[in-house]
């Protein structure tokens, strides 16, 4: 029997098998992955809501009475360079509180970290626009992440009893990490933007939540301890 034209591919069957497995391997790999931070992510936002929907308020007549509110920052205007809803609806809450007597003095912290980038000053401009008195505001510069704001609040102004002012979605990372930290805080949640006007804003939300958790419980970042404007030299 002439076996000549007869091949061997013995040797080539390991390797493609071999290398068939490592594909399937990293698939599955991949959806475990993502399903558990799927998972991960909705449990935490879960977590973060179910601990602090007590503390938060809709209607202002319900809303008990503070010396101070936490007023947290965000951009004055969108990257189109138009009105920002959030801010806009943020300040006009602030305002009404203050004029109710729901609230006396008023932190209002937020980023400034460049001189060309000023959200307490912004803040300060709106709610004298409407209103609301400087003598009854107090800038926090080094506001830049919630986490920072609501420590700052405790560590670096002295309060331990206050109302924060956002917008609902947000009020709860806020009161959450609050809690963690020992403050006593309540929330009033400012009038929401219209639905799918910023589907990002959302997005960022829901993943801010479980690193809210990892900073709470891991990470435990230190915020600045000095309160400082960067401003334009003149």
């Amino acid at each position: 029997m002439n076996t000549t034209l007869a091949t061997d591919y013995s040797d080539d069957t390991p390797r493609e098998a071999v290398g068939v497995r490592v594909v399937k391997w990293t698939i599955k790999f991949t959806i475990a992955l993502t399903f558990t931070g799927a998972m991960v992510v909705l449990i935490s936002n879960w977590w973060v809501v179910h601990n602090t929907q007590d503390q938060i308020y809709f209607d202002i007549n319900e809303l008990p009475a503070n010396d101070v509110g936490l007023v947290l920052g965000t951009s004055k205007f969108v990257r189109s360079g138009k009105e920002n809803l959030f801010f806009r609806y943020r300040m006009e809450a602030t305002a009404r509180l203050w004029k109710e007597g729901k609230i006396k003095y008023l932190i209002l912290s937020g980023n400034n970290d460049s001189e060309y980038y000023n959200e307490p000053v912004d803040m300060q401009r709106a709610l004298v626009k409407l209103g609301v008195p400087t003598s009854v505001m107090t800038l926090d510069y080094a506001g830049y992440r919630t986490f920072d704001s609501v420590v700052r609040c405790k560590d670096v102004f002295n309060q331990e009893k206050i109302t924060i002012i956002s917008q609902n979605f947000h009020n709860a990372r806020a009161l959450y990490i609050g809690n963690h930290e020992g403050i006593e805080a309540i929330a009033f949640a400012a009038q929401d933007v219209p639905d799918g006007y910023s589907l990002r804003t959302l997005v960022r939300e829901y993943l801010a939540r479980p690193y809210a958790l990892l900073d709470v419980y891991l990470l435990r970042p230190q915020p600045e301890k000095g309160n400082w404007e960067r401003k334009k030299d003149r």
